[in-house]
């Protein structure tokens, strides 16, 4: 599963006990992600030890110094804009990320026939939702965004 959409992430959400953030907050760091929310509710809601974890899982901090300082930058405009990667020259990255699964290119079609639900909204750049391609959520593009950090 990618993502649920904001009411049945909320039903989710809702069966976690309490103390927990805000329903908002977990929408916006998830991106109606279960895993992630697992994630979160494993780790105490410590964002930053999510995305530690996702950082050592997916090997970042090996991947972004083996990029060319051309595609580190083409990286960074994709944590501001994921369909950035839809240009010829930077298809590789993109494939880079979809092989890693930080990232999903299969949204285009948005034919609610197509979903079990509801598709995703047609374009929400604070989700990390392109009209194209999608962070599979807001923490992968945060672990993204950190390991760049580093790299400079």
């Amino acid at each position: 599963m990618w993502n649920m959409p904001k009411e049945g992430f909320k039903q989710l959400y809702e069966q976690i006990p309490d103390p927990k953030p805000p329903f908002e907050e977990a929408w916006r760091l998830t991106g109606g992600n279960p895993d992630v929310l697992r994630r979160l509710y494993q780790a105490k809601w410590s964002v930053n030890d999510v995305v530690k974890g996702l950082i050592a899982s997916k090997r970042l901090d090996t991947l972004t110094p083996s990029l060319s300082a051309e595609e580190r930058e083409w990286l960074a405009e994709a944590v501001e804009d994921p369909d950035t990667l839809l240009a010829r020259e930077r298809i590789p990255l993109m494939e880079k990320l979809v092989e890693l699964n930080l990232v999903v290119d299969s949204i285009t079609y948005r034919d609610p026939l197509l979903w079990v639900d509801e598709p995703p909204p047609e374009r929400n750049l604070e989700l990390g939702i392109g009209r194209h391609i999608a962070w599979q959520t807001p923490i992968h593009r945060e672990a993204v965004k950190k390991a760049l950090e580093k790299t400079k």
